[in-house]
């Protein structure tokens, strides 16, 4: 009689594994939480390195059209377009040496938000013939 009696028991051993434990209660609600959490996080990392590049794009053209106005003579309307070109709180430098201009537009975007993040372009040109720096 040992022999049926061995399966049973493997048996029951086998249901009391397989039945929930009283310390799951609440594991989905945080799972669902947890997944909410990294779902937020990847949208915000996703949302600021749109801001960034689209940032990052406005400082090139910003910085070419200022380069290419210096090369014609004019620099004041060359501050102008690249202020209005570029980001808002962005910076623009222009240096004119000899006969090379060189223009530098920096932006730091939500430097609250992110501290590290500096964004810039450069862009130089020759002043046309006739034009002095």
């Amino acid at each position: 009689m040992a022999g049926p009696a061995r399966p049973l028991r493997v048996l029951h051993r086998c249901r009391a594994l397989l039945r929930p434990v009283a310390g799951d209660r609440g594991a989905t609600t945080v799972e669902t939480a947890i997944a909410v959490c990294v779902i937020t996080l990847v949208t915000a990392i996703g949302l600021v390195g749109f801001v960034a590049a689209h940032g990052q794009v406005r400082c090139v053209d910003a910085a070419r059209e200022a380069a290419r106005l210096t090369a014609r003579g004019e620099q004041g309307r060359a501050t102008e377009v690249a202020t209005s070109v570029a980001p808002a709180g962005a910076t623009v430098s222009i240096t004119v040496t000899g006969d090379e201009v060189v223009v530098r537009v920096d932006w730091r975007p939500a430097s609250e938000l992110v501290p590290g993040l500096r964004i810039g372009s450069e862009a130089v040109a020759v002043l046309e013939p006739g034009v002095t720096g």
